[in-house]
């Protein structure tokens, strides 16, 4: 949990399964509160948890001055649907007034913008296709002959060794 606050903290949003957001709120928002705290003994106690002295810098000079108004409530819980390999429930959990969410609320009042590139035309490239033997109703054509299949069966024959006999005269 520790490294997830630390993410957290220096990203401001991070995309794990609900479950683990769940408890991860617990530990972020406790960091934040000792953040707004400010003194020395509050500096100690996250770095204690922390372990990352970039994080502890971060959380205490420009995460927590941004909820000095705020009494509580500085993460938010996104689910997303589905994982598709186990079918754990995923979501992104984030800091409510963070960078994260600045940006997202940016990118949600813009447009989305159409691309003005003209359409492919693929099928005047393509080259047309020779119709399979299978199409024409001919019997598919052999993929080794005959030949080939002789010289592959010679090759992986065992051919016998020159047996060392003892030599009678030494």
């Amino acid at each position: 949990m520790a490294n997830m606050t630390n993410d957290l903290v220096n990203v401001g949003r991070i995309k794990t399964t609900t479950q683990r957001a769940k408890v991860l709120r617990s530990y972020a928002e406790k960091m934040i509160t000792l953040g707004k705290d400010g003194t020395l003994a509050a500096r100690r106690r996250a770095m204690a948890f922390l372990r990352d002295k970039h994080s502890v810098t971060k959380l205490f000079e420009e995460v927590a001055p941004q909820y000095k108004e705020r009494n509580g409530g500085y993460t938010r819980i996104l689910k997303l649907g589905m994982r598709p390999g186990d079918n754990a429930s995923m979501s992104f959990i984030e800091l409510v007034e963070g960078p994260a969410a600045k940006a997202a609320e940016a990118s949600a009042a813009k447009p989305a913008r159409k691309s003005k590139a003209p359409a492919k035309k693929a099928a005047a490239k393509a080259p047309a296709k020779k119709a399979s033997a299978v199409e024409k109703g001919d019997k598919p054509a052999r993929t080794r002959k005959p030949a080939v299949k002789k010289e592959m069966k010679e090759a992986t024959e065992k051919k016998p060794r020159a047996s060392k006999k003892s030599n009678p005269a030494q």
